[in-house]
């Protein structure tokens, strides 16, 4: 047998006389040292170069087929529906007509878009009518869909609801939730302004903050509403004659211009114009009073008369303030307190209301009572503390 030279495995005694000696060495050989290193031993330089330049080529191919596969689905998420399109905000809006929350995650798309939306708006919000106003609802979801329910659903029906979503009911994540929903998927249709329970001190005292924890786990989606809270316009103006805000007048203030200079995206202050607007009351003794809340003034029927006279107005409608009858005239109606809440803390007894104005600017009061719910108890009326 001729030599061979080469690094061959062991051969047994019976594989040296089964004629496959070459085969196997060949095989077990020089094929596993390829294997290791596949260097192409005995092959000119050159050749070895051009063969790791072939190699490093075919990487390099690779790369860009991953790439190509990278764009391509890139390019199928962006033809996927955004997660507020209209299909996906209409479907949310079921869901929290149910009063089903969203999860953190769909909270904090959602008030992203809606801190678009909010952003166009002035702090004097022009709105057309017919509109229906609203006051305060202060997370009685169930009130709030009798609302819808009484005065028709948005966008059938132009909706403006002048503050205080959050707090003392049971439901402010739902509620507040679900009005921020309706904004963003219907912005011409319903307008929300800013009242004093739209603040973050507020929120961690009255409920809103210990809801969002016993609700979520943690703090985050009470964050992303007190965030979005300071994005919401101060006051209203529909058709240029009735002047909507959550509190009253200022002594600040005595032109709409100078409301719509405010910069708004804040934190409610303590004291100063933009707290006045959410803060202050009417009052029937003349002139501007120290409140008893420890915020903003209390005005008299000079005052209103006088504001509306410079700013060309023919009434004030604001809420705040609890009304057994659910609205109240003052002012000699010049200004008009409207309440949303029925049986305010579901002990309170009161009636709620809701005011049309039609195409002709004519008013109209609707009343209406809690909705039902099982296992509440029957309340009889009573005069409230001033102030729960």
């Amino acid at each position: 047998m001729p030599f061979i030279s080469g690094n061959f495995p062991p051969l047994s005694r019976s594989l040296a006389f089964d004629g496959k000696i070459c085969w196997r060495g060949r095989k077990e050989g020089f094929g596993s040292r390829r294997r290791r290193g596949n260097l192409g031993l005995g092959l000119p330089y050159s050749l070895r170069r051009e063969r790791e330049r072939e190699r490093e080529r075919e990487r390099e191919r690779e790369r860009e087929r991953e790439r190509e596969r990278e764009r391509e689905r890139e390019m199928s998420a962006k033809a996927v529906p955004a997660p507020n399109s209209h299909g996906n905000l209409e479907g949310q809006i079921a869901q929290l007509m149910q009063c089903k929350p969203l999860s953190e995650q769909e909270v904090r798309v959602l008030c992203e878009k809606a801190k678009d939306v909010l952003m166009e708006e002035s702090n004097v919000q022009p709105v057309k009518s017919p509109v229906t106003i609203c006051g305060d609802i202060h997370g009685q979801f169930h009130d709030l869909a009798e609302l819808f329910r009484i005065g028709g659903k948005c966008p059938d029906t132009n909706y403006l609801f002048m503050g205080d979503y959050v707090d003392r009911g049971y439901y402010s994540v739902e509620t507040v939730t679900l009005l921020v929903a309706l904004k963003v998927r219907y912005p011409q249709r319903i307008t929300i302004l800013r009242g004093n329970h739209e603040s973050r001190q507020i929120t961690q005292v009255y409920g809103f903050y210990d809801e969002c924890l016993r609700k979520y786990g943690n703090a985050n989606v009470w964050k992303i509403f007190t965030d979005l809270f300071d994005y919401f316009p101060l006051t209203a103006l529909v058709e240029s004659e009735i002047f909507c805000l959550h509190g009253g007048l200022s002594p600040s203030i005595e032109t709409l211009d100078s409301i719509r200079n405010f910069d708004r995206v804040q934190e409610v202050p303590h004291e100063g114009p933009m707290c006045d607007l959410l803060w202050s009351d009417p009052d029937d003794r003349c002139g501007w009073g120290i409140s008893p809340r420890g915020a903003g003034y209390t005005f008299g029927q000079d005052i209103s008369e006088q504001f509306n006279h410079t700013n060309n107005l023919k009434l004030i409608a604001r809420a705040h303030q609890l009304v057994m009858e659910g609205y109240n005239w003052g002012h000699d109606q010049k200004v008009v307190t409207i309440f949303s809440a029925p049986n305010y803390c579901y002990r309170c007894g009161n009636m709620a209301s809701i005011l049309e104005v039609d195409d002709c600017k004519r008013h109209t009061f609707i009343q209406f009572e809690p909705a039902p719910r099982r296992g509440e108890p029957d309340v009889t009326r009573r005069t409230p503390d001033y102030f729960l």
